[in-house]
């Protein structure tokens, strides 16, 4: 396990720059450590990835000195333990809506005393190796620390019901912000199809990002800038497409 990368370029007073991940690729998680990214998000919500591939993904990452984040398939303590025990340092949980579901995704992120996250055997607690644990960290109890330290967590609240219980939800201690859903918000007040753009939509946005900061949390956005590796292959590839549309055959 490492210091969390987003963390410490937050500290000198930046954002991370995060490749944001759909599916397995270890080659662009290599690119990705060449260009000069801070870390990595694998979005399992709407992505394809086995225990076995977030395994290599991470492992990958962590020799380029880069974190992983990731939005899980729900805010289940067994859905966020799997990602946690492959070395996880963030998670972005999908469809909170409740006070009481923000709380239980903080509890199955976190050691005691801020939570009740299951002590495994891999990645995530260093394989629980005492050599590794004494020798590095001080012991069982210290990493606990560690790894609390080096732990973000966020709620996406994507609906108006979550807009509604808002307040319940940046009330949890240990909740590091949160984030939206634009298109999910959408479809939650009967808008198919709307987001970022149609004004009622940013006008709940807006508000929720101040009430955020008020709050004392912060917007996934204040922590990192991320781009999604399916939007540079398409941008870079149809300006690659258009510089060359007119390129004549000499053969």
């Amino acid at each position: 396990m490492i210091e969390n990368s987003i963390i410490a370029r937050n500290k000198t007073g930046k954002k991370a720059r995060s490749l944001n991940l759909t599916y397995p690729s270890l080659q662009a998680v290599e690119f990705a450590y060449r260009a000069g990214f801070d870390s990595i998000h694998l979005d399992g919500e709407h992505g394809a990835f086995s225990p076995p591939e977030i395994d290599n993904l991470v492992a990958a990452a962590h020799m380029g000195g880069m974190s992983v984040t990731c939005r899980p398939r729900n805010f289940e303590s067994t859905e966020i333990i799997m990602w946690l025990d492959r070395g996880i340092q963030g998670i972005m949980a999908p469809h909170v809506e409740t006070g009481e579901q923000a709380a239980a995704l903080v509890e199955a992120c976190y050691f005691d005393p801020r939570g009740h996250r299951s002590w495994g055997t891999h990645r995530g607690t260093e394989f629980n190796d005492e050599v590794i644990l004494n020798s590095r960290f001080g012991g069982r109890k210290s990493f606990t620390e560690f790894a609390n330290d080096n732990m973000l967590v966020w709620a996406q609240v994507e609906s108006y019901r979550g807009y509604e219980n808002l307040d319940a939800i940046l009330a949890v201690d240990g909740l590091t912000g949160i984030t939206y859903g634009h298109f999910d918000f959408g479809l939650s007040m009967h808008l198919p199809g709307e987001g970022a753009g149609n004004p009622e939509i940013d006008k709940l946005a807006a508000d929720m990002e101040v009430r955020t900061r008020a709050a004392g949390k912060g917007m996934m956005d204040d922590y990192f800038v991320m781009v999604y590796l399916q939007d540079l292959i398409m941008q870079g590839g149809r300006e690659f497409v258009v510089a060359n549309e007119g390129k004549v055959f000499s053969g």
